[in-house]
């Protein structure tokens, strides 16, 4: 390439990213970050600062009230509740995590190779997606822990592949408008590499647009993992993973005891609904959306 053609491609001005007023931060934005970021602290510092051992066996002191030794109580074990809630979110959130990751990488490529090259790689891209599509990601993360065995693997790779076509038609469509724009022919004018166009153009013009999509997808697929360890197929015992820690807490609703079933019902509730409020937020912000 020229040195007038790197010039160019360095300078020229993305037609349609023109700067947008930003709305002012908002109190629920800002609420909801700070519980997600409260989360992962205790993702990485949960047994660091647990009160209690979270698999501590206490059969003198089963199905325990809150108490200055146990704030939320024991569960039918004797087990802390607050401990093996805290030392679960390490587990709770890394499957959903990497459902998100594996996701979103390959979803935003498929996007980017069907906008790009459009034809019959679009058309290939587009049916896979729907054949994907028709199948429920609860149902194919059940099929592949019955194949493959309990366990988180086998359904974060299957709900990985559930949630692909919902990350890659949205950005398929933000990447086809950008791919028809006129900077991208003058870069291709100027002999820039298709490489060079969408790692330093395309990439950083869809970033905030795949960022929202990947943070409100984490809420639902921290849903799909929970469901999956209720019913037994996730995490295994005694394994603190909320879902799981929902699922062993249910016989003890009937019989009045329902702190360990509430306590993690609601972790989940909280965590999912401050991401998908943190998701809206990014979205006035970053994509103009709702304002």
């Amino acid at each position: 390439m020229s040195e007038r053609s790197k010039f160019v491609d360095k300078e020229i001005r993305i037609v349609g990213a023109a700067d947008k007023p930003r709305p002012p931060r908002d109190r629920v934005t800002t609420a909801a970050a700070c519980v997600v970021g409260l989360f992962l602290l205790l993702a990485v510092f949960g047994p660091l600062v647990a009160p209690h051992d979270p698999n501590a066996v206490d059969p003198f002191n089963v199905n325990a009230g809150p108490s200055g030794a146990h704030l939320l109580g024991t569960d039918d074990t004797g087990r802390d509740i607050l401990s093996r809630i805290i030392c679960g979110t390490r587990a709770s959130l890394t499957a959903p995590a990497l459902v998100v990751l594996f996701s979103t990488i390959a979803g935003t490529l498929l996007a980017l190779c069907a906008a790009w090259f459009g034809g019959w790689a679009d058309r290939l891209v587009s049916g896979l997606l729907d054949v994907v599509f028709g199948f429920p990601g609860l149902i194919m993360a059940v099929l592949a822990a019955a194949v493959f065995g309990p366990g988180p693997t086998a359904p974060v790779i299957a709900l990985s592949i559930a949630y692909l076509p919902l990350v890659t038609r949205v950005v398929r469509s933000a990447a086809m408008k950008e791919r028809g724009l006129p900077y991208v022919a003058a870069l291709h004018l100027l002999g820039a590499p298709t490489h060079r166009i969408w790692l330093r153009h395309l990439l950083p013009n869809l970033a905030p647009l795949v960022l929202v999509q990947a943070t409100i997808g984490f809420g639902y697929a921290l849903l799909d993992v929970a469901a999956i360890s209720f019913i037994g197929l996730g995490s295994q015992p005694p394994d603190p993973e909320w879902g799981l820690m929902v699922s062993n807490g249910a016989p003890g609703i009937l019989a009045g005891q329902p702190q360990q079933s509430l306590y993690a019902g609601l972790v989940v509730l909280v965590v999912v609904v401050a991401f998908n409020l943190l998701g809206s937020g990014l979205s006035r912000r970053l994509l103009g959306e709702g304002t």
